[in-house]
């Protein structure tokens, strides 16, 4: 298993956020969640300008296994999204806390943060789903 950065944040379906420093926050799915997803094939993402809503399914993620449901970890408006993953789902297989990233959100509710996971929680998760 890959090392989890210690400067995300993380719910228990395996999404991650990271707190930029102008009141955005991108998110992703975790090194382990497109482990067992396996080879994705297809992602969904939302519109520009899309409300988020924390703990609520935003995009979707295809494997040749499953289709997978997204949430948002925050609220608010999401601002970006990574595009490239249109041609290149694989690029979350291939660096998931990295090029991987599937969009930003303008944070609504900074508090949201605190019900997040901090790595080593996550981390902790993981280890129990394993045993």
């Amino acid at each position: 298993m890959s090392e989890i950065p210690g400067d995300l944040k993380f719910l228990k379906s395996h999404e991650w956020a990271r707190v930029e420093g102008n009141g955005r926050v991108t998110v992703g799915i975790s090194d382990h969640a497109q482990g067992l997803l396996g080879d994705l094939v297809y992602v969904e993402l939302p519109e520009v300008g899309a409300d988020a809503k924390a703990g609520e399914q935003i995009a979707v993620v295809e494997s040749v296994k499953a289709a997978s449901d997204v949430y948002s970890p925050v609220s608010g408006k999401v601002v970006e999204v990574n595009s490239a993953l249109a041609d290149k789902p694989e690029t979350i297989n291939e660096d998931a806390y990295g090029d991987g990233w599937m969009f930003v959100v303008e944070l609504s509710n900074k508090d949201e943060l605190n019900d997040l996971l901090e790595p080593d929680d996550y981390a902790e998760g993981l280890d129990d789903e394993d045993n």
